[in-house]
């Protein structure tokens, strides 16, 4: 069986992400996906997401690509994460080029940087929905019915 490993925030959960797994998928037989923590979020990404890490891992896991979600809770687990899940391909969005490169001599796994889907990302998104006051607005209604 060949197991592929890729890690991310996947925040607000859009078809970019969903084209990126697919891809992933089609590289091995297994796909890990390694979600990002809030707290390494916070403390090492200076993110803030809208989805807490339940949520989003809930998300990632009803999506038929992927076969395993695991926290990320720091920058240097890689090399543990591809050892213990005996990962064979490490793959990475085109916007991280050049920076896992390291993995390949540290571990056994492939390192592939896959091209982003250029028209959409979770940033546009937050800027789109802040420029329309959508966000605020769906944090007050999501607010009033979270009180009833």
């Amino acid at each position: 069986m060949k197991r592929v490993i890729t890690y991310g925030t996947f925040d607000l959960l859009h078809y970019g992400h969903i084209n990126l797994l697919r891809r992933a998928k089609e590289y091995g037989d297994y796909l890990i996906v390694a979600l990002s923590t809030d707290e390494f979020n916070k403390d090492a990404k200076s993110k803030k997401t809208y989805f807490t890490y339940e949520q989003r891992k809930q998300l990632l896991e009803a999506i038929r690509y992927v076969d395993l979600v695991i926290p990320e809770s720091n920058w240097d687990q890689k090399p543990k994460d591809i050892k213990m899940y005996k990962a064979d391909v490490f793959i990475m969005g085109d916007d991280w080029k050049g920076q896992f490169d390291y993995l390949q001599d540290q571990t056994t796994a492939e390192v592939i940087y896959l091209p982003r889907t250029p028209e959409i990302s979770t940033t546009q998104i937050k800027n789109n929905l802040n420029k329309k006051n959508l966000a605020t607005e769906h944090q007050s209604i999501v607010g009033q019915n979270n009180e009833n």
